[in-house]
């Protein structure tokens, strides 16, 4: 049987390491876990919210890759409001409005400077 225990990373191609760690560290408040590279000109980056055991991987576009993807990855909030209106004030493309349907919890999506969506989901 595997041994899979967990979700360790998620990845996100981006065009500009620097932009995209300036982004998820000052605009979502993520920190860095991991930052080289693993060949010349090949760098890979991992952020996490504070606390998470699951990485965002900051990936290398392939070469026949494209950012500015749906990247199905969903954020946990405790409270989505408040996080749509503290990401629209820090200028963070987000949706017009928080998502409120019967019987899913609230939650609203955005786009990095890529142009890669990602979502927050209450919980």
């Amino acid at each position: 049987m595997a041994k899979i225990t967990h979700v360790g990373t998620v990845g996100v191609p981006v065009t500009d390491h620097d932009r995209s760690l300036a982004f998820y560290v000052d605009k979502l408040g993520c920190e860095v876990r991991l930052d080289g590279e693993f060949g010349p000109g090949m760098r890979w980056a991992e952020v996490a919210p504070p606390g998470a055991d699951t990485t965002i991987a900051l990936m290398p576009l392939p070469p026949d890759g494209k950012a500015g993807v749906d990247t199905a990855i969903r954020l946990a909030s405790s409270d989505a409001a408040a996080d749509h209106a503290d990401l629209e004030a820090r200028g963070v493309d987000v949706d017009a409005e928080v998502m409120n349907w019967e019987g899913v919890p609230p939650m609203f999506s955005f786009r990095d400077p890529d142009g890669n969506t990602l979502y927050v989901v209450e919980r």
